[in-house]
């Protein structure tokens, strides 16, 4: 496909940067904006897509994960190879540029080589680049998690991400984290967003019907486009209820049916599906649905740098935290698309040239918060992130900050998947915590639990996560768990999974009946108390001046 060979050009000319060696400047010589917006055109629309961005304005270090377990039919498909294995298909050479945006291999060293990835400004840079050449061919479409889960963002109630995006000029976009705003806030923004925000799948409970425009029909290059909105369906579940008492979410298939056939019968010669269900939600939603030109997926954070195919469908996975922008040019003709060209392009901040208009932006909304954002609060000795089906270091760090803060036994931290990487020796600064916990219910709280019941939520999780129909999957990692060990069995059905929970303390296996005190944060329950975990995190570290977790090894993976 011609995204491989374009990603494999640009590895091949940035192979000889392996971490033992080059230097950072040698790699920005050979990584160039020309090389990674280049590009050859086909058709007669061009579809950019953005998501998972999380209210990142700025660069970040990001790490995808090593493990990323498929079960069922998605068993040794992408998007769960990680790794040597996803490199080895896509034939990606070992120290690349593309080796280091899309793989957890040497991390750490091509960090220091390629530096951060992201940013707005540069993803300004690209969008208005492929608009100069394209014209009237681009529809830019945002695949939502973007108005949270940043300081600035929660701060400013989501306005911040609002304004900025706004400058890109989205067509239209969907949504999940943007719900925990709460309902009339989400309402207030949207109302004035000047774009639709597409939701085909949520419904207003009382009177049953739309809480959002479901789709629109917009004309690019001579095509009517027809897009459909599918927000996160398990919002509800994953996010506090309370937030969005009025609203009632799922997959709804036969409505989304309803959907295709509606806008193909107001003229769509190319149906797109805006999507946050999770890529193998919109791999099973491809075989089942039919009349979908394109499924642009979100949520799950996965970043393929070539469509995956079902049946006519195509699927695109963006990435997050800002580090890709996908681009999809399709020649549509006769009502389907006859050929297409696709490539994901790394948004490297040392070799992408910063949009002037965006810059400012971001500089006006971070101005009052600069200085206290950019305080530090300890270092870190050993490379943080959060990626990863079962723990993370940057998890380790908030579930012993829970521990000793709260002076609980065990500590429970959600599988969120969004946060940004930090590298050994670097300064963790309070942005770097917001980053990591910056949600509008923060409660850390402080109670008992029977080792049953720990047991029962780990069994809970397990089965969103391994349950191997994608529709039973909610898309987050597993939880964190601190103060305590366990073996999984993936391959095992629900509530026979979680074996061996010990204590790490005692080293004794958890007794059924016996309490212990449990400390957590983000709890869905309406009415939560405790300090809110940056405070929690910011504390511990700041007591410790330096944190060095290694992989812990409390979790015990088999059946893969």
């Amino acid at each position: 496909m011609i995204s491989r060979r374009d990603f494999v050009q640009l590895a091949a000319a940035t192979a000889a940067v392996l971490p033992g060696g080059w230097s950072r400047a040698l790699a920005q010589q050979r990584l160039t904006q020309a090389e990674l917006l280049r590009f050859n055109a086909v058709g007669n629309v061009t579809l950019v897509h953005v998501s998972d961005i999380h209210g990142q304005l700025l660069p970040v270090l990001f790490r995808e994960p090593s493990i990323n377990l498929g079960v069922g039919d998605a068993k040794g498909q992408v998007p769960h190879l990680t790794g040597r294995a996803l490199l080895d298909l896509y034939k990606i050479p070992e120290g690349s540029a593309a080796a280091h945006a899309l793989s957890s291999e040497n991390f750490a060293a091509l960090a220091k080589s390629y530096g951060r990835i992201g940013g707005l400004d540069r993803i300004a840079t690209i969008v208005k680049a492929i608009r100069a050449e394209r014209g009237d061919r681009v529809v830019m479409l945002d695949g939502g998690d973007t108005w949270q889960n940043s300081y600035t963002a929660l701060h400013s109630k989501g306005q911040d991400m609002v304004d900025c995006m706004a400058l890109l000029k989205p067509d239209a976009m969907t949504g999940h984290w943007e719900f925990t705003l709460g309902e009339a806030r989400v309402k207030e923004i949207v109302e004035k967003l000047g774009f639709p925000f597409l939701a085909q799948n949520i419904r207003d409970t009382e009177w049953n019907e739309p809480a959002f425009k479901p789709s629109t029909i917009i004309e690019r290059g001579g095509v009517k486009v027809g897009i459909i909105g599918q927000a996160l369906p398990y919002t509800a579940i994953a996010n506090p209820r309370w937030m969005i008492p009025n609203w009632s979410f799922g997959i709804r298939e036969d409505d989304l049916r309803k959907q295709v056939e509606l806008v193909r019968k107001d003229g769509a010669q190319l149906v797109v599906l805006l999507s946050h269900n999770g890529f193998d939600v919109d791999r099973k939603l491809a075989g089942r649905v039919p009349g979908i030109d394109v499924i642009l997926t979100a949520h799950t954070h996965d970043a393929l740098p070539d469509v995956v195919k079902v049946g006519k469908t195509l699927l695109v996975a963006s990435g997050s935290h800002g580090k890709f922008v996908s681009r999809l040019d399709l020649d549509v003709r006769d009502g389907e698309v006859k050929n297409h060209r696709f490539k994901l392009i790394p948004v490297f901040a040392d070799a992408i040239a910063p949009d002037a208009e965006m810059a400012a932006k971001i500089r006006a909304v971070r101005a009052p918060h600069e200085k206290m954002l950019g305080e530090t609060v300890g270092r870190t000795e050993t490379l943080l992130y959060r990626r990863g089906n079962f723990n993370g270091t940057l998890d380790d760090v908030i579930c012993d900050a829970l521990l000793a803060e709260r002076d609980a036994e065990i500590a429970l931290s959600p599988g969120f998947r969004w946060g940004n990487s930090l590298l050994p020796g670097q300064d963790i600064t309070r942005e770097d915590i917001y980053n990591a916990t910056a949600i509008t219910y923060p409660a850390s709280y402080r109670m008992t639990m029977t080792g049953a019941r720990l047991k029962e939520v780990l069994e809970d999780v397990a089965d969103n996560l391994f349950n191997p129909d994608p529709y039973y999957q909610q898309g987050g990692d597993m939880v964190r768990i601190g103060g305590a060990s366990y073996t999984i069995d993936v391959s095992k059905p629900a509530g026979g999974r979680i074996s061996d929970l010990t204590s790490r303390t005692s080293g004794k296996p958890l007794e059924p009946n016996k309490d212990y005190v449990v400390a957590g944060w983000a709890s869905v329950n309406e009415g939560t108390e405790g300090p809110p975990i940056w405070d929690v995190v910011m504390n511990h570290i700041q007591k410790k001046r330096v944190v060095a977790p290694t992989e812990a090894g409390h979790v015990r993976v088999v059946g893969t």
